[in-house]
């Protein structure tokens, strides 16, 4: 009898394959064509920009990343190429938790929103997209007076006489 090591992040590796399947054959991809992984984002507010950053670790963004404004949309898409995919060798793969594929992110704008609003650049595995002047400055509120059906009462005010002065 051979006794084999068991290895936890083998078996939730295949549950993970195994529960995207079952996904993929009850609901498919719902219009996600070709998409295989989706790259977390973070979205924040700095003044009146809207940031959206990629984790895009170990991506030719120049070679396989596209950014685009249509239709009020922001749309993100490329592709994370598998290094061993091309050329077979000696090569065995034991664990697989990395993502490989193609990918597309789509985020609702304002109307109004141009293509020149919209800026990207691209360090250390992160993708940042900024898209200036979407959020306009909150307006200062304006205390407005209330009047009231009554007119205004005016104070009447008696004035004394001057008295004369004994020197």
């Amino acid at each position: 009898m051979q006794v084999r090591r068991w290895d936890p992040f083998t078996v939730l590796a295949r549950m993970d394959r195994d529960f995207d399947e079952v996904v993929r054959r009850t609901w498919g991809d719902q219009g996600r064509v070709g998409a295989t992984f989706v790259p977390p984002v973070e979205v924040v507010r700095e003044g009146s920009d809207v940031v959206v950053r990629f984790e895009l670790p170990g991506i030719d963004v120049e070679r396989d990343v596209t950014i685009e404004v249509e239709r009020g949309k922001l749309v993100v898409s490329g592709e994370r190429r598998d290094p061993g995919g091309e050329g077979g060798g000696e090569r065995q793969l034991l664990v697989r938790e990395l993502r490989y594929g193609q990918f597309r992110r789509e985020f609702a704008l304002p109307g109004g929103v141009s293509p020149e609003q919209v800026e990207a650049g691209y360090d250390a595995g992160l993708l940042e997209v900024r898209v200036h002047a979407v959020i306009a400055p909150e307006p200062t509120p304006v205390r407005v007076p209330i009047s009231t059906g009554r007119a205004p009462q005016q104070q009447v005010v008696e004035h004394e006489q001057p008295q004369a002065v004994e020197a």
